[in-house]
């Protein structure tokens, strides 16, 4: 593919603080939109297994608009078929109008050759014949998710169902206790957006288009990873896309942008919070060492002795910069900040505001802090929150 030469040069710090704005990290926040304002925002919010101070699809919201009820964040989500749960950089929730732009991926389900899960016999006739009759079910209602107690050795009926929602005539309606529940795709998507009618290319545009809109400034590989496309697709629908290359300095590889994100320098108040390893800010680690020079990673599935900054380390956002690490964990009505990582003195403020608010909105009403990477900035920490818990 050529790609058209810029007529919009960036500074390394102009498309940082582009990208803030489009994640929802710098201005006023849309308080009257909340959480669904947030996920159409977004586009996709991120599910994952670990809750540490709250699951990463709350914490999502939590990082932009602030102390969000965990009941007003659930039901904003799965209240009024809002959203559905999909494929796309993950598990995602995503906004149910944007059912139609996934056909390709459906499609591509439906024609995939092989499987890791056996499928028995009449197994997938059955599990749509139950869901018609009695649904919503779980896969426990539907008669049980595991052979074993083994985590991939699903039962049949579970791969049934799961077929069936990648397929997309099952859609996951909500997650209750954390297992999804499953009902027919006709009953749970509006009747005007149940249709696959939509081309490869037409969705892929969409999806191009809202990543780009979603990232403020992106790279071919940034844009890609979003929704999880392949480079080729990407390449194939970007130049119909709506997006307009730029040259940003320092990233050393074509760029593009949404254009109404260079209509307008972002201004506006920074948010200080911390953000959950899940969070589409920072969920792809090139592109969050190419804009903020902060390298993370998820620590949760390395071996104890060989992790650096903690299971669940979460990175603190102040002034539009990356600027440390808590690890954190809940004992009663205390959070424990298991372990600190500070990038200067400078950073103590910010994480110690950060700690109190989060402290404040999983109903902690004391913080302690077990280490500090740094000693001579530990005294500093305790003093910033022992003045604030006053």
């Amino acid at each position: 593919m050529t790609t058209p030469r810029p007529v919009t040069e960036l500074s390394a710090d102009e498309a940082r603080r582009i990208a803030l704005r489009a994640q929802g990290f710098l201005g006023t926040p849309d308080r009257k939109a909340g959480v669904r304002g947030v996920l159409r925002h977004l586009g996709a919010v991120q599910l994952d297994t670990i809750s540490v101070l709250a699951r990463s699809h709350e914490l999502i919201p939590y990082a932009r608009l602030g102390a969000v009820g965990r009941k007003t964040v659930e039901d904003a989500y799965w209240k009024d078929t809002h959203a559905f749960e999909y494929w796309s950089h993950a598990a995602c929730i995503l906004p149910v109008e944007e059912w139609p732009h996934f056909a390709f991926r459906r499609r591509a389900y439906r024609n995939r050759p092989h499987w890791n899960h056996a499928l028995p016999e009449d197994t997938y006739e059955q599990v749509v014949k139950q869901l018609r009759a009695e649904g919503p079910l779980t896969a426990t209602d539907l008669g049980g998710a595991k052979k074993t107690s083994e985590w991939w050795d699903w039962s049949g009926t579970k791969v049934a169902v799961e077929r069936a929602l990648m397929y997309g005539e099952v859609v996951c309606v909500e997650r209750r206790g954390w297992k999804r529940v499953y009902d027919l795709a006709e009953r749970a998507v509006p009747a005007a957006l149940l249709h696959d009618e939509l081309d490869d290319a037409e969705c892929l545009r969409r999806l191009v288009r809202l990543a780009g809109r979603s990232l403020g400034v992106g790279t071919r590989a940034d844009i890609a990873d979003y929704h999880r496309l392949k480079g080729e697709q990407v390449d194939a629908v970007i130049a119909d896309s709506g997006l307009v290359p730029v040259a940003v300095e320092g990233w050393g590889k074509a760029a593009w942008a949404d254009p109404e994100a260079l209509d307008t320098p972002p201004r506006g108040r920074h948010r200080t919070t911390l953000l959950s390893p899940f969070d589409s800010l920072v969920w792809e680690r090139a592109r969050t060492e190419r804009i903020f020079g902060f390298t993370h990673r998820l620590e949760a599935y390395v071996p104890k002795p060989k992790r650096v900054y903690g299971y669940f380390a979460m990175p603190v956002l102040a002034g539009g910069r990356l600027v440390g690490r808590v690890d954190p964990a809940r004992e009663g009505h205390t959070l424990v900040a298991k372990q600190v990582t500070l990038d200067g003195p400078k950073a103590v403020p910010a994480v110690a505001q950060a700690l109190l608010e989060a402290a404040t909105w999983v109903d902690c009403t004391d913080v302690r802090v077990e280490r500090v990477d740094a000693p001579e900035l530990r005294e500093p920490l305790d003093r910033e929150l022992a003045r604030a818990l006053a």
